[in-house]
């Protein structure tokens, strides 16, 4: 229960960052972005632990999540900021979307886990 509680909420955190655009890397948010960044994940719905908070690095405009366990992702952020990013371990997934701005950031995400479906809000700030 608690890994896949980890692995929703480290989705979530990874979804803040990881604009999943067409850009090619060099188009991404190079500078715009890149830093370190705390991550606030909120759970509204669903039976997923009520928050966590994250760091989590961008990197060329490449989101960049070096925590444990190992989770797959993948995105990058668009040039105006623009978030959309996908996580998984397994059977387990989530999603979400969402703006940075000028040192902080806030979206929505979903994920599925082996108890159901939860969702929330996640805001971002640059350290």
């Amino acid at each position: 229960m608690t890994s896949v509680r980890f692995l929703t909420h480290s989705v979530a955190a990874a979804a803040l960052f990881a604009g999943a655009t067409l850009t090619s890397p060099s188009a991404a948010a190079r500078g715009n972005f890149d830093g370190n960044w705390s991550v606030v994940i909120v759970t509204t719905k669903g039976s997923c632990d009520a928050g966590y908070r994250y760091g989590v690095s961008i990197r060329n405009g490449v989101v960049v999540y070096e925590g444990s366990p190992p989770v797959n992702l993948t995105g990058r952020v668009s040039n105006n900021g623009s978030v959309s990013v996908r996580v998984w371990a397994g059977s387990q997934s989530a999603s979400g979307t969402g703006r940075l701005g000028r040192g902080t950031g806030r979206g929505t995400w979903t994920g599925v886990t082996s108890s159901g479906r939860c969702s929330g809000y996640w805001t971002a700030e640059q350290r």
